[in-house]
């Protein structure tokens, strides 16, 4: 997959993309990511990239003449793909719409800065805007790192293992059950005796379980839109009564 990044401060994201596994992705050829300075394509005098507002206000506004060159060059003549807009308006990024992102041959990612981007590039210039939450960042930077990084994690082979990513939070719905590594005790606290008898299916249903327990205690919104089973939901039935029990005991 080829991800092509739009932005006035390129220096910020090398360092990210050269580690762990996005660097190992792009060493092996999983993943080619390129970084655009928007300001080399200002017309203007000093290369700048913003301007003062129309109708007033504070802060600048990034201009829609820069913006259209850099998306012309990084397209090119046979582009294939989606052109994204990190910005506050757009569809909540989630692990669905990461897994739908990784099917694409190629990604252009806008990254927006000051007050936000004059609406003739947005409305010329892409296809969509991608929010990656109810908060506010400096810039689409560190937006279009995080979109890179989760969308990579499903382009085959970049992962050591294809099951990993469909085993971790929010895959199904549901947070992660916990985990656990070496040594089986550590400072009086023991491993769960059912992940150390290497029976599979056990294994499987105390990680379900534990998954649906996690979620409930710290999630539990995620519940109304989770693909449950009618054994997930008996599971769900008998945390809240254990939940209830414990509360009832901590409270004589």
């Amino acid at each position: 997959m080829k991800i092509k990044i739009l932005t006035i401060f390129p220096e910020m994201f090398e360092s990210v993309f050269a580690s762990s596994i996005l660097g190992r992705a792009r060493e092996q050829g999983l993943l080619e990511i390129s970084l655009i300075d928007i300001r080399a394509f200002s017309d203007r005098k000093h290369k700048n990239t913003d301007d003062y507002p129309f109708g007033g206000g504070a802060g600048m506004v990034m201009l829609a003449q820069p913006i259209r060159d850099a998306m012309r060059f990084a397209m090119g003549e046979s582009f294939r793909g989606r052109r994204i807009y990190m910005g506050p308006r757009g569809e909540k990024f989630s692990t669905a719409k990461a897994r739908a992102l990784a099917g694409e041959k190629e990604l252009i990612l806008l990254c927006g800065h000051y007050e936000g981007v004059d609406q003739r590039a947005l409305d010329t210039c892409v296809d969509e805007e991608i929010s990656i939450g109810d908060y506010i960042l400096t810039g689409g930077e560190l937006a279009a790192m995080v979109l890179t990084d989760c969308v990579a994690r499903f382009i085959p082979g970049v992962l050591g293992s294809a099951e990993s990513p469909e085993e971790e939070s929010f895959s199904d719905g549901l947070l992660e059950y916990p985990q656990y590594t070496r040594p089986r005790e550590w400072e009086g606290l023991t491993v769960p005796e059912v992940l150390l008898n290497g029976d599979h299916a056990k294994i499987r249903a105390w990680r379900r379980r534990e998954s649906l327990r996690a979620t409930l205690r710290f999630r539990p919104d995620l519940l109304a839109s989770a693909p449950l089973s009618p054994g997930d939901r008996a599971m769900l039935d008998e945390l809240k009564e254990e939940d209830a029990g414990c509360f009832c005991e901590s409270s004589l």
